[in-house]
């Protein structure tokens, strides 16, 4: 990892709004952690691991286990105003489709209930179920498949009468 990379990490961990980013290679531990609100500070700390045995022997770390369950707020908007909007509950890239030849989750009209997944989110290498915490019918697909997402960004607009 050069230091145009960890640039680039730094940069996008900053835009992301994630308080604390850990990435760990084979000869690289990196540890950045950002401010409050108030001051957009950035700390990084970069640090190098020797490495004296073979790269196989060392044990993994367990990747803590990201929610599973989408978060669901009433939507502002006027005219959406009787919608619920399902939202990210973790920044990754979105997929629609559980693989490439199979169909999407959801379509606009279709509808769903509690539990029902309604596309996966990859962050770091896991692939995250998104469930439905409420029933109803989609009325609106907000993001595209393939497509990043942020903490916190609207997903599906659903109509819960």
């Amino acid at each position: 990892m050069d230091l145009k990379d960890i640039q680039n990490l730094i940069k996008f961990v900053a835009k992301s709004g994630a308080s604390e980013v850990k990435l760990e290679t084979d000869d690289v531990k990196i540890t950045i952690k950002t401010g409050g609100d108030e001051k957009a500070e950035t700390t990084t700390y970069v640090q190098q691991i020797p490495v004296s045995a073979p790269v196989g022997h060392a044990p993994a770390a367990p990747a803590a286990p990201a929610p599973v369950a989408a978060t669901v707020a009433p939507e502002a908007a006027s005219e959406d105003s009787k919608y619920i909007t399902i939202k990210s509950p973790i920044i990754g890239t979105l997929y629609r489709k559980p693989s490439p030849d199979k169909p999407v989750f959801v379509e606009v009209g279709q509808t769903i209930k509690e539990g029902d997944v309604l596309c996966i989110i990859e962050a770091m290498k896991l692939f995250n179920e998104i469930e439905s915490e409420i029933s109803g019918k989609i009325v609106k697909v907000l993001v595209d498949d393939s497509s990043p997402v942020e903490f916190d960004q609207p997903l599906f607009l659903v109509d819960p009468s």
